[in-house]
């Protein structure tokens, strides 16, 4: 079976964003993308970053028909954002498939809300460190790249989704540099669902955030740059700081990097850091936050 007759449980997504939002000048006011119709009642399942302090969204069937929706959750360990429709969709539910299931090698299609649909290929399943402080311990990577992956959907054979779109990177295969796509499996939205539906997030304690946007570099952790009023600014972390050690531990790449920092203890906690800044060594305290008081609330239109 293939995913065509399930490609029209796919919608696309479109948000606005308050100008004074904190993720305004990051990513942007207006943002558009794609989502997946996961229950008969309207629920769509997306990538969060597209409904993070929307004050209004839309969702727009392959027939062209609107129809307004709210943001209902935004999981920042995940990544998924969940969305109810406020008019009737009137479109199927798209089965949810095994993620652990599916291998290297495996034919795929990655679909957005247009009806762009990519035939593909898992072509890896590893670990994945975010710049924003976001860790993966199992994406999926697929082939060819899709040009609209932002809340696509990844079908499998049978018509399963598999995993949501949330980014587009380029890897090096048989010699040469390919774009690929990052998925975030399906797996990880099952054991907090009801959580999500019910409490708007899911049930554990929020991770300690710092508010710094980083990158690996032969193994080193630089800092690229702070969000304006976050932790990291306050405790005066800087652009091009190499962070070497967490609490007097050697620090041994960016995942390792987001996990001694969450070991640390709950949002809250303070995080002794040592960077090294123009070639001397300095030893900082920053008092992480829970990310998610920062973010504007969604607001039931």
């Amino acid at each position: 079976m293939t995913a065509a007759p399930f490609l029209r449980s796919i919608v696309a997504v479109r948000s606005s964003v308050p100008e004074d939002a904190f993720t305004a000048e990051a990513l942007g006011t207006m943002r558009e993308g794609s989502g997946v119709v996961i229950r008969d009642d309207g629920l769509v399942l997306t990538i969060g970053y597209l409904i993070t302090e929307a004050e209004e969204i839309w969702l727009t069937d392959h027939a062209g028909r609107v129809v307004p929706a709210h943001a209902l959750a935004y999981d920042q360990e995940t990544g998924f954002g969940l969305v109810q429709a406020l008019g009737d969709l009137s479109l199927p539910a798209l089965p949810l498939g095994d993620a652990a299931a599916a291998g290297v090698g495996d034919a795929v299609t990655l679909a957005d809300g247009q009806g762009h649909a990519v035939q593909a290929a898992i072509v890896a399943r590893q670990e994945f460190a975010g710049y924003w402080e976001y860790l993966l311990d199992d994406a999926i990577f697929t082939a060819p790249a899709h040009p609209s992956w932002g809340g696509a959907a990844l079908i499998d054979a049978r018509g399963r989704l598999l995993g949501i779109g949330s980014l587009r990177l380029q890897m090096a295969r048989a010699g040469e540099v390919a774009d690929i796509n990052m998925v975030v499996p399906i797996d990880l939205l099952v054991p907090i669902l009801d959580d999500l539906l019910t409490r708007g997030r899911a049930d554990r304690p929020p991770r300690p955030w710092l508010g710094a946007f980083s990158a690996e570099s032969n193994g080193a952790v630089v800092v690229m740059s702070v969000a304006d009023g976050s932790p990291a600014e306050k405790a005066g972390l800087r652009r091009g700081d190499v962070i070497s050690d967490i609490r007097n531990e050697e620090v041994e790449g960016l995942a390792d990097f987001y996990r001694k920092v969450w070991d640390s203890g709950a949002a809250g906690t303070e995080i002794p850091m040592r960077v090294v800044r123009d070639g001397r060594e300095a030893w900082l305290r920053i008092r992480s936050a829970d990310r998610n008081d920062f973010l504007k609330r969604p607001q039931l239109q």
